[in-house]
């Protein structure tokens, strides 16, 4: 009796649990679906919560800027180079410079307009007359601008571009008005890591041997000073470019140098530097092949004919002290005149058989740097260039020698100023033993940005 009376409660038991299963699997699923339900309304909160954060920030003030001095515009926040990959850097940078000057020479005058009258041209110093009136000039032509643009990628790899110009172009107006001169070039490169193309300075200058003058150039008699087009490679402190070629030559007699743009060789330069603490030195070399050729006139005969040349140079910056440096320059070879004294007489010499003969010589200046205190520094100034001219061929008439002796001193009440003056002493002499000198006295005032 009571195993059957255990029997039906199994089985009433057995019963109502089959009985309730489906209940119990609907309130499971009831409560998956509130709880997938909560789920997807925080991801909603989230989503709203994200995008509210964003709006704050780009509603957010951006942090003031310094003040400003009345009347000046802030920079602009974007960049100047929207075209350009990240890493890109701009410079912009140049001077203002006025020149006034007062020029004596002893043996003739210079011309009006003349390029002698705005810097010291060596070639144009007159010889041979008589003593001219003190002739006053002002310009402020050599002032420049220049923009830089360079970029560093991810990977190191660098390239950039440079593109300098000044006021020295061919005079736009007169000094009875307006004073206006054309925009030249200066420097245009662009450059990938070692290697550069374009128009600077020659790879056979030594730019950091440069003095202070308060004239363009300074050492001109005696200064290699080019720019031109080329393609450069550079490693360390090594350096070798092919250069644009131009041959000047003194006709068959003398006369007036005339320009060769003919060849099928660039220059070739070779140099290699070292710099420290105590200075810095050079050496470079210059291959060229000096070439003419031209078609025969009803009054002249053909003339093609070429000549090889060659030249060193070697020159630096030696530091004797906290306050003092000396700078150094000198060249010799044959075929060079072009690179040293803005063409002092011609690379080469024309025969009455049309062969050309290179004209060799030797060229050089000394200078001494005295800084006096932050604020006052000057310059001794000595530079010489000397030629062996064929004489049967160019006659006596052209330059034999040029020099110049130059002091100045130079003022710097701030930072970026520069106010200077110059007393200038120059001789010129021709084969013939004909020379005269120019005597000149320079200011400037020079703001740098």
């Amino acid at each position: 009796m009571i195993k059957k009376f255990t029997g039906l409660r199994l089985s009433a038991l057995s019963l109502a649990c089959l009985m309730a299963m489906p209940g119990i699997a609907m309130a499971n699923e009831a409560r998956e679906q509130a709880l997938e339900q909560r789920i997807n309304d925080l991801e909603k909160q989230l989503q709203s919560l994200a995008a509210e954060i964003r709006a704050q920030r780009e509603a957010a003030p951006v942090a003031a800027a310094p003040a400003l001095p009345a009347g000046k515009l802030p920079i602009q926040l974007t960049t100047l180079t929207p075209g350009s990959p990240s890493g890109t850097t701009v410079k912009i940078g140049g001077f203002i410079k006025a020149d006034f000057m007062a020029t004596k020479a002893s043996d003739g005058q210079l011309a009006d307009g003349a390029v002698g009258r705005a810097l010291y041209v060596p070639g144009q110093t007159p010889v041979g007359g008589e003593s001219s009136d003190v002739d006053y000039d002002a310009h402020a032509k050599f002032s420049r601008f220049n923009i830089g643009v360079d970029t560093i990628t991810d990977g190191g790899d660098k390239a950039g571009a440079f593109v300098e110009m000044d006021f020295f172009g061919n005079a736009l107006g007169t000094q009875v008005a307006t004073n206006t001169y054309g925009v030249t070039v200066r420097h245009a490169y662009a450059y990938w890591n070692n290697w550069l193309a374009g128009q600077t300075w020659s790879n056979f200058m030594d730019t950091a041997a440069l003095p202070d003058s308060v004239d363009f150039i300074g050492p001109t008699d005696g200064v290699l000073f080019v720019r031109q087009s080329q393609i450069r490679y550079t490693s360390g402190g090594f350096s070798a470019s092919l250069e644009n070629p131009e041959t000047t030559i003194i006709p068959n007699g003398g006369g007036g140098t005339i320009q060769s743009d003919r060849g099928a060789l660039p220059d070739l330069t070779l140099r290699y530097g070292w710099k420290g603490d105590w200075g810095s030195f050079g050496l470079g070399a210059l291959f060229r092949s000096l070439d003419i050729d031209r078609a025969a006139t009803a009054t002249a005969s053909e003339i093609s004919d070429s000549e090889g040349a060659f030249a060193f140079t070697v020159g630096g910056k030696w530091v004797l002290g906290k306050h003092d440096d000396l700078r150094y320059q000198l060249t010799a070879g044959d075929g060079v005149s072009r690179y040293i004294g803005l063409g002092i007489t011609g690379d080469a010499a024309l025969s009455s058989t049309g062969d050309l003969d290179a004209i060799g010589g030797t060229a050089g200046y000394v200078a001494w740097r005295h800084v006096y205190s932050p604020k006052l520094r000057s310059n001794l100034i000595y530079a010489r260039s000397q030629y062996d001219n064929p004489i049967d061929l160019t006659g006596t008439g052209v330059n034999e020698s040029v020099q110049s002796f130059r002091i100045n001193l130079f003022y710097s009440p701030m930072p970026k100023l520069d106010v200077g003056v110059e007393l200038m002493r120059a001789n010129r002499e021709l084969e013939s033993g004909v020379d005269g000198s120019l005597t000149r006295l320079q200011f400037t005032t020079k703001y740098s940005f």
